[in-house]
């Protein structure tokens, strides 16, 4: 990254096709269908190879992600680096081409030891999200930056409701059946995206492969020279272990404080799909005409916070829904901050910013779930001394507004909260 705070494009983007945005949407979209259609046969995988019962199988299924979050914090910048070295066309494919790969060598493992082999490798090359959001980077102007990467929210919202669906249907066929059904899909992209994916990455905005960038500790080290995205950095990390708080508790969560069946959880987890879906794939572009980015983040963020605080507090299940609806509305946060981001950092780092960004989540999928689910169980155990099953969500209130003040931080480097909106 350079040292200024800026740089203006060295050429104009390239123009998105049709073709092209179809891909990108289709890209994420796949990524999250992947991983849904295997939630609900995973834990009846674990235990199959590793012959023992549901909960040696969860033990077993937080190894495996802790494995994946761990290759990922220490591969992201090196593949954002390779990004900006050789385009984000030959990251995208391998990247897709591995996906399929993990989740084939997870329908033929005979042993754990081949399901970790599985994950490392997708870990190491997971850069499926990270390369795309840099590909849109490259693609938009600096006022259309916020807007696309809401495309990019709502694929992902969309999978997260179809993914599942379409994995409880062909676990009818057996354990492994949507495990080939996954690498199926993702095998299917790749060829779409060979056929049809152009190089986004001018040669202009190419720059040299360092191995002293491609780590986390070079990566952050080049972060601190551009102040203003490393201050928008640390709002990222805080406010997504605040966000990442609800795949990790949610079913404890609707289960013990509303008695919820696993169908209940489901339909409520499709309705925030959906949710975020229409906020980021639409009804963003209306909030960022009328805010600009720098407000429609803090709009997000005290969305998101009187969100929080709701379900922390909720004593009936048709709140929930309710809710459900306030906090898809504060999904507007995401793009707008990965926008503030990308428009503060120069052309030829977009993709180092992004690998950066796969190492900070990575860190978030290892510490949330762990404070959040320690936080559940000692407001949900016998004898504790407040029953709160909503305290995680509570606690993800503060950590939003905890967000803020980095966010403020980074926002006076620029001067002004937005330059557009009213």
């Amino acid at each position: 990254m350079a040292t200024t705070d800026s740089k203006e494009p060295v050429t104009d983007p390239p123009k998105p096709t049709r073709g092209t945005i179809t891909f990108i949407f289709l890209t994420v979209c796949i990524d999250a269908v992947g991983f849904g259609i295997v939630i609900p046969v995973l834990p009846d995988l674990i235990a199959e190879v590793s012959n023992t019962g549901i909960s040696g199988a969860a033990l077993w299924g937080g190894y495996l992600s802790f494995s994946y979050a761990i290759m990922q914090f220490v591969f992201g910048p090196a593949i954002g680096n390779l990004s900006d070295r050789y385009g984000r066309r030959p990251v995208l494919l391998i990247s897709l081409f591995m996906l399929a790969a993990d989740f084939l060598i997870m329908a033929l493992a005979p042993s754990l030891l081949v399901l970790f082999i599985g994950r490392i490798l997708a870990g190491i090359a997971a850069a499926t999200h990270s390369t795309a959001n840099a590909f849109v980077a490259d693609i938009s102007s600096r006022e259309d930056r916020a807007r696309n990467f809401g495309i990019i929210g709502a694929a992902f919202g969309i999978g997260f409701v179809i993914g599942p669906v379409i994995g409880g249907l062909a676990g009818e066929y057996g354990t492994r059946a949507p495990f080939y059904t996954a690498a199926a899909l993702a095998f299917a992209n790749f060829c779409f995206g060979a056929l049809v994916l152009p190089e986004s990455l001018a040669p202009d905005n190419r720059r040299k492969f360092e191995w002293r960038r491609a780590n986390p500790a070079g990566g952050f080290a080049q972060l601190r020279k551009v102040p203003t995205a490393m201050w928008f950095m640390l709002c990222l990390f805080i406010f997504e272990i605040a966000n990442f708080s609800y795949p990790a508790v949610w079913a404890y969560y609707t289960r013990e404080a509303f008695k919820w069946s696993s169908a209940e959880v489901g339909l409520s987890l499709a309705a925030f799909g959906l949710g975020i879906a229409l906020v980021q794939g639409w009804l963003i572009r209306y909030i960022l005409a009328w805010l600009g980015e720098a407000r429609t983040l803090i709009f997000g963020l005290l969305i998101g916070i009187a969100g929080a605080i709701g379900f922390g507090l909720a004593t009936e299940g048709w709140m929930v829904y309710a809710l459900l609806l306030l906090s898809a509305l504060g999904g507007v946060a995401t793009p707008a901050l990965s926008a503030l981001m990308a428009n503060c950092t120069p052309d030829d780092a977009q993709g180092e910013l992004q690998g950066l960004r796969t190492s900070v989540l990575a860190i978030v999928m290892i510490i949330s779930p762990l404070v959040m689910t320690q936080l559940f169980g000692f407001f949900t155990r016998e004898g504790t001394p407040v029953y709160l099953p909503g305290a995680p969500f509570l606690a993800a209130a503060l950590l939003t507004g905890l967000a803020l003040i980095p966010f403020f931080a980074g926002l006076r480097r620029t001067g002004a909260t937005s330059t557009r909106g009213k």
